[in-house]
């Protein structure tokens, strides 16, 4: 099975993936070694902390072999065309992980090999986040009813939680400059499932909300509109003032990297109610169950 976006999978599937992740944090012995002789190829075109980490030791924790490439080997659509790399990677690999930047990429990727495609960030979604993103809030309460804010850009991150936390039940609100909102067909496709709203006021979204979200304003690829960006998104800084308007016992996510001052403020970053770390372990144990759905 593809992993390649939130929207395109079942909520059956998508919600099994989350449950899978939380039973694999709590006893992660139960599935260790159990893709021996499987052979997982980690693709990277963007650097990567979190990511390369988690999918690479979460594919030696279950037992597979690993194959780390960099675009700088591949070439992936100028030295060699893709539909030719998926082809031939396919003859090697029982999985293909990738990290791009153009969408499109995986959609051809898929296209042309059999082996199932998990997408590890495009600039349409990050699905793998959104899967440690929900297993967060999971083992925190039910999320049945309760409520998520994002501030900020409504990009590829905003895009797969909105999704799967309406999938889950959650009432999504988001907030965005004007211009900045997410896709519409997210949008829709989240309102599917569950209430999504969308706003510009920061404080609209984020009054007596149970879970506060924030991401960079300046994503890989975007540097040079950093300085324009800043100006655009301010008054969108989740800082104490901010994240006061939530519920009392309200958690504060952040997919990292952060830019502390920007987006979030320091006080907010090192709250007590802050759950971004256990958020980033979670990336862990989000991989391993996709990898595992992906081959099932």
């Amino acid at each position: 099975m593809d992993f390649i976006t939130v929207a395109g999978t079942s909520p059956e599937s998508f919600i099994r993936v989350v449950e899978q992740a939380l039973a694999i944090k709590n006893a992660p012995e139960l599935v260790a070694g159990t893709l021996g002789g499987t052979s997982v190829g980690l693709f990277f075109m963007k650097p990567s902390t979190r990511t390369r980490v988690s999918s690479e030791i979460g594919c030696r924790q279950l037992g597979a072999e690993v194959v780390v490439l960099k675009d700088s080997e591949v070439g992936l659509g100028g030295r060699e065309a893709v539909p030719d790399v998926a082809r031939v990677l396919d003859r090697y690999l029982d999985v293909l992980a990738l990290r791009v930047f153009e969408h499109d990429v995986l959609e051809v990727i898929a296209e042309h090999a059999s082996a199932p495609v998990i997408n590890l960030l495009s600039d349409v979604e990050h699905p793998c986040q959104a899967v440690a993103d929900l297993l967060t809030v999971v083992e925190n309460t039910d999320p049945s009813g309760k409520s998520i804010a994002y501030v900020g850009d409504g990009n590829n991150v905003s895009h797969s939680l909105m999704v799967g936390a309406a999938m889950l039940g959650m009432s999504v609100r988001i907030a965005t400059p004007p211009g900045h909102e997410p896709d519409t067909s997210y949008v829709e496709t989240a309102q599917s499932y569950s209430e999504v709203s969308l706003t510009n006021h920061p404080i609209e979204a984020v009054d007596g909300a149970d879970f506060v979200y924030t991401d960079v304003w300046t994503s890989m690829g975007q540097e040079n509109e950093s300085q324009a960006r800043l100006a655009v998104f301010d008054g969108f800084c989740v800082d104490e003032a901010l994240f006061a308007k939530s519920a009392p016992d309200a958690k504060f996510l952040h997919c990292l990297p952060a830019h502390r001052g920007e987006e979030v403020s320091h006080g907010v970053m090192e709250h007590e109610r802050s759950l971004v770390f256990d958020q980033a372990e979670n990336r862990l144990h989000a991989f391993k169950a996709v990898l595992l759905e992906s081959l099932s």
